[in-house]
């Protein structure tokens, strides 16, 4: 719609589907799964001008892999294609990039979980989605980044390893911290 920033800030509430952005999947067939072929290259050229994003993929090649119960065999099929990474997986990112959401993890003995928060959240906001009363009620936060949390195996591992760190209301949540929050309400 070519509108400003003031423009968009007064329709915000109106949630139009014509302000989303947009994001095409082009399913083709197993041979153009990797490059495209003449119909996935027209839709892109026929939504440049929107700024909109394309993904091809095989939707067949996909279900094949999801309907797979061992790891082995799903990492050999897409051996087998020539593929890193199920195409599902781009679909995920480029969808969480679009709409500018990372996550973040909680770890505990009996479960661990996924977060979705937008980008640029801060520590008591990220909180909430969990429950209101953490963000109203936030102490702090204690984050191990992800990597070190792979790499140190557990909470404990990082912690004596002087990876988990103690934050407070300003800090801007990162996609992937584990977090543990202190709440008081």
């Amino acid at each position: 719609m070519g509108l400003s920033k003031e423009e968009r800030v007064a329709i915000a509430d109106l949630f139009l589907l014509t302000e989303k952005p947009t994001l095409y999947v082009a399913n083709v067939d197993e041979k153009s799964m990797h490059t495209g072929n003449k119909f996935s290259e027209a839709l892109k050229a026929g939504v440049a001008a929107e700024g909109a994003e394309v993904i091809v993929m095989c939707n067949n090649i996909e279900a094949q892999i999801a309907e797979m119960e061992a790891e082995d065999d799903k990492q050999m099929f897409m051996e087998e294609y020539g593929m890193k990474e199920p195409a599902l997986n781009r679909l995920i990112q480029s969808t969480y990039s679009l709409l500018n959401l990372e996550t973040y993890f909680t770890a505990g003995v009996q479960e661990v979980r996924a977060w979705t928060i937008h980008k640029g959240w801060k520590a008591p906001q990220a909180a909430s989605v969990i429950h209101t009363d953490f963000e109203k009620g936030f102490i702090k936060a204690e984050v191990i980044a992800y990597d070190d949390y792979v790499k140190y195996g557990s909470e404990s591992a990082a912690r004596d390893n002087g990876r988990l760190r103690i934050e407070g209301k300003e800090y801007m949540v990162q996609d992937g911290d584990v977090m543990h929050f202190r709440f008081n309400v």
